[in-house]
């Protein structure tokens, strides 16, 4: 049998956003990329494996947030600001887009990266915190343990990226250790000054109402009523509490709550349309299509528990 071909670093001149610097810097550190895959809602993994030579390997402000697991290896490896802390399979790193590190990486690692933009981690911060996106950002933090979000990152590595069902586990897998880190490694943003937006409690009226109304049709006018603001200065602050305006954070409610049902329950699919807000079943399953590439059975069978 013919030995799988080694991939080379992905073409990302035209993808959501660049991994250029940080695939760059593993393959000049001598890094191997084993497997890159792009998981849908614009998340990326890669698998990476590095041998014997030691080398000093840089990250400058790479735009864009890391999750890094080892798999095996990395005794050796450390961060030079953290000296005599070194690497282990299961130990997790998080790394802001925003940040600047240094390492010496000595010996065997094999290690997994999900890359993701901020807003993937900071939109969730309405929903599962009460606080808004502009609140949080991801702490930088090195060598960390966490069992469960390391079960999760070794599930991902070892999922088959080839197979489409593969890649609609792996989009559930990666959304469930983004929550996790968003609620274990997230830090209040230094020296943010809020200004604009909605009240704390219009925010929380604005969500409660639109959680509880996502099954009928949900106007502007509506949520301004519920506000107390015009059309117009509601849309814009709505934007900047909850990091969309109001049309796509309703349209994401609605996603996230079929997911949930197909995940989670055997309802048909014209009943979970009519839950979710959607004219029916068909109208529900092009939505779904268009947002994670496969029909609303596809997704249930990959993903059901």
């Amino acid at each position: 049998m013919n030995a799988q071909p080694t991939p080379s670093v992905p073409d990302l001149a035209d993808t959501p956003f660049g991994l250029h610097s940080v695939c760059r810097t593993l393959s000049e550190a001598d890094a191997t990329l084993e497997r890159f895959a792009w998981l849908g809602d614009r998340l990326a993994a890669a698998v990476w494996v590095r041998e014997t030579r030691e080398t000093e390997t840089v990250y400058e402000r790479p735009g864009h947030h890391t999750l890094s697991c080892y798999i095996d290896g990395g005794y050796r490896t450390e961060r030079q600001k953290l000296p005599g802390i070194y690497g282990a399979p299961s130990r997790l790193c998080a790394l802001p887009g925003d940040h600047e590190s240094r390492w010496w990486v000595r010996g065997h690692m094999h290690f997994m990266h999900l890359y993701f933009l901020p807003e993937h981690f900071t939109q969730r911060a309405v929903s599962e915190l009460d606080l808004e996106p502009r609140e949080l950002t991801l702490a930088d933090r090195t060598y960390f343990e966490d069992e469960r979000i390391a079960m999760l990152c070794q599930t991902l590595a070892h999922e088959d990226w080839t197979d489409p069902q593969g890649l609609l586990r792996s989009n559930e897998t990666a959304h469930e250790a983004l929550s996790l880190l968003l609620r274990s490694q997230s830090v209040r943003r230094p020296g943010a000054v809020l200004k604009g937006g909605l009240s704390v409690a219009t925010r929380r009226r604005l969500r409660d109402y639109i959680d509880a109304h996502l099954g009928e049709p949900l106007t502007l006018g509506a949520l301004a009523e519920i506000a107390c603001l015009s059309e117009y200065h509601l849309a814009r602050m709505f934007r900047t509490s909850f990091g969309q305006p109001p049309h796509a954070w309703i349209a994401a409610q609605r996603l996230e709550r079929a997911r949930a049902l197909l995940r989670s329950t055997a309802q048909p699919l014209v009943q979970i349309a009519a839950e979710c807000g959607y004219a029916n079943a068909s109208h529900f399953s092009h939505r779904f299509r268009d947002a994670f590439g496969a029909a609303p059975n596809t997704f249930r069978q990959a993903v059901q528990k």
